[in-house]
């Protein structure tokens, strides 16, 4: 352990493997993102939302739970065990998603999508936290959303282009192979464990251990908490987002192409924005940003059910995709920075428990509320509960100390 350094200059080499990696974790979502709601409907003839709606449900309970026991696991199993597993899993997903005979081999394709980004992405990011210590920890989860999420952009656009020119089925899940192929082989491979990394922090760290790390994350920590909640309400209304916006547009006669555009553009701000919000929350307050970003996807989420035209929802994406880069890599950052590094892979895991229970709790509310108001109706609900959601945290959340700029004050200054 004495050779072991802590700081993104000095594990940078680990540290990029770890980005490309979830560069592959995050293609796997982009597999889904623009063209199986349109399965659904085109080969299966389900027409209930709460129906089609269903693989984003399973995803998010399964992913949610997995993200807990991967925090609850990381330090007894190892983190990069975790990550090969979760490769492993992954490897049926396209043959069930290109061959599946009826709808419910497409849930069962997404019960192991959720192991697969729970075991991944959650490894990846306590691993990239590992490295660099806690003075760039925005910066390095800046990093891990952008290539993740960037990565979802690329494949959603791709499947939707492909699925355009050649067909919904088989074509556009050939992209899956290749992710899980050079996923698993970098994962073995070149990926290090790092458990040394902890040991390190552990012996300088000053914040103090939680009393019940459960709880503490979930409600009573008023940071903590207040991040927690924000993360559920950020996922509630993506996984709305990723359901319901399909269909609207395919219903305000978009083709399936210009769908694959427009939900391309909301996950490749998000991503792309990261590079820099990453860097804001190391010196912002992240109250401040947090608040701001969760205000944003309020006012888009609204806005969205009077946009008519390509243009208008195409900058309602950017302001979704702007404001949920604001707050992504800021709750993680945050969850780091009010944690013992012994406490922290757990506490992430709670944290992206409740996160992901928001993908199904989004879709079962959306869903419902259009099948029986309209798909407007539950547009607006999930835009107002977004809008509470930024209030908790503009009332119950602090800065920490000495440590970040309020942007308001850094905006008068200069």
């Amino acid at each position: 352990m004495k050779n072991v350094t802590l700081g993104l200059k000095e594990n940078w080499k680990q540290f990029t493997l770890l980005v490309i990696i979830n560069g592959f974790v995050g293609g796997m979502v982009g597999l889904e993102r623009s063209i199986l709601p349109q399965i659904a409907e085109q080969e299966f003839a389900i027409a209930a939302k709460t129906a089609i709606l269903s693989f984003i449900i399973v995803f998010g309970i399964v992913k949610a739970i997995t993200n807990y026991y991967t925090g609850a696991l990381a330090n007894k199993y190892g983190r990069k065990n975790l990550l090969v597993a979760g490769w492993l899993i992954a490897i049926p997903i396209p043959f069930i998603l290109m061959y599946a005979p009826n709808w419910n081999w497409i849930i069962a394709a997404n019960v192991l999508l959720g192991i697969n980004q729970g075991l991944t992405w959650s490894s990846t990011v306590v691993m990239k936290i590992d490295l660099v210590g806690e003075k760039q920890r925005g910066f390095a989860m800046g990093l891990n959303e952008f290539a993740g999420y960037l990565s979802v952009a690329i494949i959603a656009f791709l499947t939707g282009w492909i699925a355009g020119n050649y067909g919904i089925r088989p074509y556009p899940f050939y992209l899956g192979f290749v992710l899980v192929f050079f996923g698993l082989i970098g994962s073995i491979f070149w990926i290090k464990d790092t458990k040394h990394h902890v040991a390190k922090e552990t012996t300088t760290s000053t914040v103090p251990i939680l009393k019940n790390i459960f709880w503490d994350t979930t409600w009573k920590n008023k940071n903590l908490g207040s991040v927690t909640q924000a993360g559920l309400i950020n996922n509630l209304n993506d996984g709305m987002v990723w359901g319901i916006f399909p269909i609207l547009l395919a219903s305000k006669n978009f083709t399936i192409e210009q769908i694959g555009v427009i939900a391309a553009i909301y996950p490749g701000v998000w991503g792309l924005g990261q590079l820099f919000t990453g860097k804001m929350a190391d010196k912002f307050c992240k109250k401040d940003m947090l608040f701001t970003g969760m205000f944003l996807q309020a006012i888009a989420l609204v806005s969205f059910v009077w946009a008519n035209t390509m243009f208008e929802y195409a900058v309602l994406s950017s302001v979704l995709g702007w404001g949920t880069a604001m707050v992504y890599p800021t709750f993680l950052a945050t969850v780091a920075e009010n944690t013992h590094p012994q406490d922290r892979a757990k506490s992430i895991g709670i944290f992206r428990l409740w996160r992901d229970l928001g993908y199904a709790i989004g879709a079962i509310l959306t869903g419902i509320i259009a099948d029986l108001i309209s798909i407007n109706a539950s547009v607006l609900f999930i835009g107002f509960l977004t809008f509470l959601s930024s209030m908790i945290i503009f009332f119950r959340m602090r800065c920490g100390e000495g440590t970040s700029v309020k942007i308001l004050h850094w905006i008068l200054c200069k």
